[in-house]
């Protein structure tokens, strides 16, 4: 199976790079996921995605690791 590189960006003000961290974690466990990422893949070829917001939702709802095509 490919591996994907996915990233998302936040301009975050902070005294430190661990605090900028930390409170992209802090947003991370309090507000709804982010639908905006830029997605590399093996060849580091860059795709910027916007997912839709209920389709995002319904795909997290289902345990895609029982799918057969991930073993």
């Amino acid at each position: 199976m490919p591996r994907f590189t996915v990233t998302i960006i936040r301009e975050i003000e902070a005294d430190s790079a661990e605090e900028a961290a930390l409170l992209l974690y802090q947003e991370l466990s309090k507000e709804p996921a982010p639908l905006h990422y830029t997605v590399a893949d093996g060849a580091n070829a860059a795709t910027d995605l916007t997912l839709d917001r209920d389709q995002a939702d319904e795909f997290a709802e289902i345990d895609h690791t029982a799918d057969p095509g991930n073993w």
